[in-house]
């Protein structure tokens, strides 16, 4: 198993994603919900909705985790949503990104 390419705190390898998702982080859930085969608007709403975003949003972080061979728990998915989400959110679509054709994960194909 792996780690992340990103660390939880270099949201600003990014500027234009880290304002994307400053300013509408229900934007980045939904994306990162579609990178791994989840409705983007299903997830984008759900992760807004308090506790149960941040079970939502970590269920949607444990998938990327699967996919891209990384190390980590559930657990630890919900302690990220719920102490540092908008953090997560950009790590794990930055995450998305270098692994798509182009890196071009955020936007509609």
């Amino acid at each position: 198993m792996g780690e992340w390419s990103n660390g939880l705190f270099s949201c600003f390898g990014n500027i234009g994603l880290c304002a994307i998702t400053y300013f509408v982080p229900c934007y980045t859930a939904g994306k990162n919900a579609e990178a791994v085969g989840e409705s983007c608007i299903k997830y984008a709403i759900l992760s807004m909705c308090g506790p149960c975003g941040i079970y939502f949003s970590a269920v949607i972080r444990g998938k990327i985790r699967e996919q891209k061979g990384i190390d980590g728990s559930f657990g630890n998915d919900c302690l990220m949503h719920w102490f540092c989400a908008l953090c997560a959110f950009v790590q794990e679509a930055r995450e998305v990104q270098e692994g798509s054709p182009g890196g071009q994960a955020m936007g509609r194909e």
